[in-house]
């Protein structure tokens, strides 16, 4: 069976756990916002950045490590309803901005682990009661519990969906916890949670030309 890869367009949505809202209260009081953000605060994450489950993942040589963003994607069906969710892993070099993340640091090539197979939106009541691990090289690097958004997913939806319209096939991620690990090039990351097909890459050097 093939890997799933998405159908549609990649958001990904920063400032969505509470212990990193909290975290950055000071600095975003900073200009040029000078105030949390009122409404969701998304990214996209181009379709040059999937990376099927189980496949390598280049990391460019003049970066020594990557940040490990691991996240569980709601994929779009009709009218607007979630048809499934999907564990991801949203890579990105280390680097401070939170107001608008530069692409060169978040959409390289394969920047985005994308888990195996979607898991049907019935079998999930709440979205609230995922846990996802995140090991690399077998030990484990970080515990994530999904009930600290500040937004839940239902409320995310909701408040992207007001000002935008997602598609059958997109796929709008929950946000990525506080603690994001790093791993380097030789790293093997596993992200796994109960009821979901886990997701496994592999960071490898970029050869030289």
């Amino acid at each position: 069976m093939n890997a799933f890869l998405p159908a549609g367009t990649v958001y990904g949505t920063l400032l969505n756990f509470r212990a990193e809202r909290e975290a950055m209260a000071a600095q975003m009081k900073q200009p040029p916002y000078k105030a949390p953000p009122q409404a969701p605060v998304l990214y996209v994450k181009t379709a040059n950045t999937w990376s099927p489950h189980d496949s390598d993942i280049v990391v460019p040589k003049d970066v020594p490590e990557v940040e490990v963003g691991a996240s569980v994607g709601m994929v779009m069906g009709d009218a607007g309803r979630v048809a499934g969710y999907v564990l991801m892993n949203d890579l990105s070099i280390p680097h401070a901005s939170f107001f608008r993340p530069p692409v060169k640091f978040k959409c390289l090539d394969g920047f985005l682990g994308v888990g195996p197979a979607v898991r049907e939106a019935a079998t999930l009541p709440d979205a609230a009661a995922i846990r996802v691990e995140v090991r690399i090289n077998g030990a484990l690097r970080q515990s994530i519990d999904f009930s600290g958004l500040v937004r839940p997913a239902p409320q995310l939806l909701a408040d992207v969906m007001a000002f935008m319209t997602l598609q059958p096939g997109d796929v709008l991620m929950l946000g990525c916890d506080l603690g994001r690990p790093l791993a380097r090039a030789g790293d093997r990351i596993d992200i796994s949670a109960p009821g979901f097909a886990a997701l496994r890459n592999t960071l490898v050097a970029e050869v030289a030309a």
